[in-house]
């Protein structure tokens, strides 16, 4: 009964304790709430002034920003305003302008018109007076005529006859103005068939030319080696040509084989290296390559050192590399059979012996007379004459006006500006006319000279004759008191025309008349 009781109480204090800590729990959480209330009243508070303040600042913002744009608005239409205004104003000014011009023209006219008018009247007098001069006039020469008859002593038959005689003269002298005027008509038209008659020249003269300076023959030790050089099924002789861009010729012609190409420095390579390869006795495609690109360097090197050595041998400092390059390769190089880098250290030499002579630069001198033929170097991968493509490459490599100049006129075919030009000119003519110096012997030269200026002699009115630059330009001196203008290009149509029917020559002749007026008065 004492543990029932117990367990009661127990009961009894456990429920009185739970009650009392709800209790206590329902004080806290009520306190909490009721804190929680307040925070959540002034956070509301809080939140509702920055509202408001907010919203107070972007009503400021819109209410500034709608002030801005309404200034904005106004400045942008008086702008537009004032342009409009000064637009009107610029063109109310043209305007005006315009008005005044076309009042001074209409001015203009009416005075223009008024002066017509007063001219056309005078011109009727004046057609009027001449008229009536014209049959005063007529009336007096006839008047005049009777009495000359009886000045002179002559009839009007004699007088018709003295006339005509004058009118032929005159006829004469009016015909050969009219042929000049016709040859240079005819000379503007020539083009086309001066380059169909040069064609046909080149096709009739072209292959012995050709067969001549384009071939070198290469001996072969015997007839077995061509089939060595042709190899299986020709892979050799491709392979060969393939290498030096030259055509190989194996024909009937006994141990021998021809080569053939334009490019001098291409068959002497081709011809050194087949000389290599008989000699060593292995032809084969690799064999071939290696021993084209040896002789190669070989050439390009035989050619530095030529140019080189004649740079050296005449005293010709500072050329550039590539102008050495292009003298050694006027060694490869022919002229109607005469090589070109010997005939330029000739000019050279001669061209400084002159200068020295004259007072004149001897190293400008001798320059310009070893490049005056460089552009024959290259003359066959360029259009162009030699000259002009000489020319050109000094102008490249930095050479001086002078030395361009003289190469360019060496053949006359621009204006020479300074004395080396000529010096180079005369020099030029002189290696060529060097007996020898070109296939041509001494007796048929001279004879040669001599022919042309008994031709132009052969003609009336021709006082002197010089055949110069090796018969390359004939000039005549004619007598001026015997041959007129007129007469003297005549005589040099004339004479150039029996030239080429009566005298065979390579190249051209330049054949040129001087007629010279001479006053002497004596004072005593």
């Amino acid at each position: 009964m004492a543990n029932i009781n117990s367990g009661i109480l127990y009961f009894i204090l456990l429920l009185f304790v739970s009650v009392v800590c709800l209790y206590i729990g329902y004080l806290i959480r009520k306190r909490l709430a009721e804190s929680k209330l307040i925070n959540a009243e002034g956070l509301a508070q809080k939140i509702l002034a920055e509202a408001e303040k907010e919203a107070e600042n972007k009503l400021r913002e819109v209410v500034l920003e709608a002030k801005d744009a309404l200034y904005q608005n106004r400045a942008d239409f008086e702008k537009e305003t004032h342009d409009r205004r000064q637009e009107l104003q610029n063109l109310e000014k043209r305007l005006l302008s315009r008005e005044e011009n076309l009042e001074r023209r209409l001015d203009l006219l009416e005075d223009k018109e008024n002066k017509i008018v007063s001219r056309d009247k005078q011109l009727t007098q004046r057609e009027n007076a001449i008229q009536e001069n014209e049959a005063k006039y007529a009336h007096l020469i006839e008047e005049e005529k009777l009495q000359l008859e009886k000045i002179s002593g002559m009839s009007s038959d004699d007088a018709c006859k003295l006339l005509i005689s004058e009118l032929e003269s005159k006829a004469q002298h009016d015909a050969a103005k009219l042929i000049k005027q016709i040859e240079e008509e005819a000379k503007e038209k020539a083009d086309r068939k001066a380059k169909e008659i040069i064609s046909l020249a080149i096709q009739r003269c072209a292959s012995d030319y050709v067969v001549e300076h384009t071939v070198s023959v290469v001996d072969l030790p015997n007839n077995e080696m061509k089939g060595r050089i042709i190899g299986r099924e020709g892979r050799n002789i491709r392979a060969l040509e393939m290498a030096t861009g030259v055509d190989l010729i194996i024909d009937d012609t006994p141990e021998a084989v021809i080569l053939s190409v334009f490019d001098p420095v291409r068959r002497a390579i081709a011809k050194k290296a087949l000389e290599k390869l008989i000699q060593d006795g292995r032809i084969h495609p690799a064999r071939i390559e290696e021993v084209v690109a040896k002789s190669k360097k070989e050439i390009e090197t035989g050619i530095r050192e030529s140019g080189e050595q004649a740079a050296f041998d005449l005293g010709v400092h500072g050329l550039h590399h590539e102008v050495i390059r292009l003298i050694g390769r006027l060694k490869y190089r022919t002229s109607y059979a005469q090589n070109v880098l010997q005939h330029s250290k000739e000019v050279a030499y001669i061209t400084g012996i002159m200068a020295a002579e004259l007072g004149v630069d001897v190293k400008q001198a001798k320059r310009a007379g070893l490049l005056h033929d460089i552009g024959k170097a290259v003359d066959h991968d360029i259009e162009g004459t030699h000259a002009q493509i000489g020319a050109d490459l000094a102008k490249k490599y930095n050479e001086s006006p002078i030395i361009i100049n003289a190469i360019a006129a060496h053949h006359e075919t621009e204006e020479v500006e300074s004395i080396i030009a000529f010096l180079v000119q005369a020099a030029d003519a002189l290696s060529a006319a060097r007996p020898g110096a070109r296939r041509e012997s001494l007796d048929s030269y001279v004879k040669r000279l001599e022919q042309l200026e008994d031709i132009a002699k052969s003609f009336p009115g021709v006082e002197n004759t010089y055949a110069l630059q090796a018969g390359r330009e004939l000039r005549i001196l004619v007598e001026q008191n015997k041959v007129s203008d007129i007469n003297a290009a005549n005589i040099a149509r004339e004479i150039a025309a029996k030239i080429q029917s009566d005298v065979k020559y390579p190249g051209q002749i330049k054949v040129t008349v001087i007629r010279e007026t001479r006053c002497v008065e004596y004072a005593k």
